[in-house]
């Protein structure tokens, strides 16, 4: 049996653990070379970018290539790139860093991360040494440019139904691929295509050049949002491409796309964790100048409690990023990335399968749900193009839509957990079993104050969890990979826990580190909201599952169960927003930026 320490550093092992404070990573432990990293984006994106982004949106040729070559220059193309390939080989901190700055450049943000990520990242992860030495200088310093092609005409969350096919010419030395794909980002400019195809009907990754003889595009797609990004088909017509140009292994091709998804999820929730912060600013903005009854709209109430749960929901997006990152990081350290490592990348990017797609559900959701309270504050003018706040509106909504729609991500959450169960790797249904037994012995535990209360109710959510889980285990068996609706609610449980928790863990650890009080105080007012709002889901979403799998006297029992387990001490969470709300008026941005 794996021990604590072990489990709360395994993918969904959160769940089965108390994690203490000192096993996550929070923002403010970045060091100086971060931070400088950090401000070095934000000066380029802000004096580069920003002031051309009406040039973006108008598509104005060259000026997203341009753009991508000063970022190339500074070294922000290759942060993960190896240095022996012309990159930095920094850590995943940087990344983060640096993601959540970018989307202040509007739709470049977008054109930046399909070539950071899933772009580049397939060859850095499961390339040979040759295809890395031949293809990574390049892409590190935006000499040339990467898109990543797997969605088709036909299959998008079901990639695995692809079309494109590839097939061995006679004298073995090229593959010819004929096939369509659809929405690729950057397929206007970009020079290197990672395409998937299939070979012998099994999927297979590989390098697609742009003027190999075949490869042509479709018509820019015009779109709701993201409009200065390139969006269009990729068409291969017997495209010859050398047999050598394959990505990890032949008919494999799915371990690189799924697992290259993973880490693109990640640094999507970076990316709108930043949006988040920038929305909320922007709405600070003009809530601080715009006065209806002669006062500022600060003022009021109505408009105190949005802003409170903008912030508040966006320091719980970057406390998930954040801690993700410190697990990716101690996942990653070792593995030499310049030579054939294609097994071992694999395996660590599969391992935070499950907190991958948690940020970047999470993420996308809060930065939506700001984005649209953003456009409340600004009334009738936040419909109005002049307003930059109609244009984040637009942008953010396809951030649930991108690397995985989050109806997926959510699915793939209790879908992991249940296989790494079934095959030992974790002790799920052990520990529902636990809950069982303690809930037919244990008497209700006293109340603890302060943040170690608060942390104690995360805990009692797991308990929740895995009760509703162990009893839909229990009584659907096989079915249950089946049932949609019970896996959905399940999804939403493991949600809850990992996002509140991230935040609380983050509150408490603060206490030990040297920042400013009022920084304290936000962060412990913040995650004590998001932890008593996620119980309050928590307990309904697993009365849901229980009167779904369960009926007569054991659902009775069951329910009495949770009844059991949510007991806890009141909070006053209109005086926490209050309190939230004047520390966030009051710095006239995301107050812990």
């Amino acid at each position: 049996m794996a021990s604590e320490t072990d489990l709360a550093l395994r993918g969904g092992g959160f769940l089965l653990v108390e994690v203490s404070p000192d096993r996550v990573f929070i923002p403010e432990e970045l060091n100086e070379d971060h931070l400088q990293l950090k401000r070095m984006t934000h000066n380029f994106v802000e004096k580069e970018v920003a002031p051309r982004i009406e040039e973006l949106e108008e598509k104005k040729e060259g000026v997203i290539t341009s753009l991508l070559r000063q970022a190339g220059d500074l070294g922000l193309l290759g942060l993960e790139v190896p240095e022996e390939f012309g990159g930095l080989s920094l850590d995943k901190y940087s990344t983060v860093v640096v993601g959540e700055e970018v989307p202040r450049g509007g739709s470049f943000a977008v054109a930046y991360a399909a070539h950071t990520g899933i772009g580049t990242l397939p060859i850095v992860y499961f390339g040979t040494s040759q295809q890395k030495a031949k293809y990574l200088p390049a892409l590190a310093s935006g000499e040339k440019i990467a898109a990543y092609c797997l969605t088709e005409p036909g299959s998008g969350s079901d990639a695995l139904g692809a079309k494109t096919t590839a097939v061995l010419n006679a004298e073995g030395t090229h593959y010819i691929l004929n096939g369509t794909k659809q929405f690729i980002t950057n397929a206007g400019f970009a020079d290197i295509f990672l395409v998937y195809a299939k070979v012998d009907g099994k999927l297979t990754n590989f390098i697609v050049e742009r003027d190999m003889p075949g490869v042509s595009f479709g018509l820019e797609e015009k779109k709701m949002g993201i409009r200065g990004s390139s969006t269009r088909q990729v068409i291969l017509e017997d495209v010859a491409v050398p047999a050598e140009n394959v990505v990890g292994e032949l008919g494999r091709g799915h371990v690189v796309a799924f697992n290259i998804l993973n880490v693109g999820r990640f640094k999507l929730a970076a990316a709108a964790m930043g949006s988040a912060q920038l929305v909320l600013e922007t709405a600070l903005g003009y809530a601080a100048e715009r006065k209806q009854f002669g006062v500022p709209l600060t003022y009021f109430g109505a408009i105190q409690a949005k802003l409170a749960e903008m912030a508040a929901q966006t320091y719980v997006a970057e406390s998930v990023v954040y801690r993700t990152a410190g697990l990716m990081e101690e996942g990653f350290r070792g593995l030499d990335l310049t030579g054939d490592c294609r097994k071992e990348a694999g395996k660590a990017l599969e391992e935070y399968a499950i907190e991958c797609s948690l940020n970047k559900v999470l993420a996308s959701e809060v930065l939506d749900f700001v984005a649209d309270e953003g456009v409340q504050i600004h009334g009738g003018y936040g419909f109005i193009q002049e307003y930059p706040i109609e244009r984040m509106y637009r942008d953010s909504r396809i951030n649930r839509i991108f690397e995985g729609t989050n109806e997926i991500n959510r699915l793939l959450v209790p879908g992991t957990l249940l296989k790494r169960a079934m095959s030992g790797e974790l002790p799920l249904l052990q520990a529902a079993q636990a809950v069982g037994k303690e809930l037919l012995s244990a008497s209700p535990a006293g109340q603890e104050e302060g943040l170690g209360g608060v942390l104690r109710l995360v805990q009692k959510g797991k308990k929740l969890f895995l009760m509703a889980a162990g009893l839909a285990a229990q009584r659907e068996g096989n079915a249950l990979k089946d049932n949609q609706f019970v896996l959905m609610a399940l999804a939403e449980m493991v949600l809850q826990i990992y996002a509140a928790e991230s935040a609380v863990l983050r509150a408490m650890k603060l206490e030990g580190l040297e920042v400013q009080a009022k920084h304290k105080l936000f962060a412990a007012k913040a995650s004590t909201l998001a932890a008593y709002t996620a119980f309050n889901s928590l307990e309904q979403q697993a009365k849901e599952v229980i009167c779904a799998v369960e009926k007569g006297d054991a659902q009775a029992t069951a329910l009495a169960g949770v009844k059991k387990l949510a007991r806890r001490a009141n909070a006053d969470l209109i005086g926490l927003r209050r309190e939230l709300a004047a520390m966030t008026v009051e710095q006239g941005k995301y107050p812990l930026r």
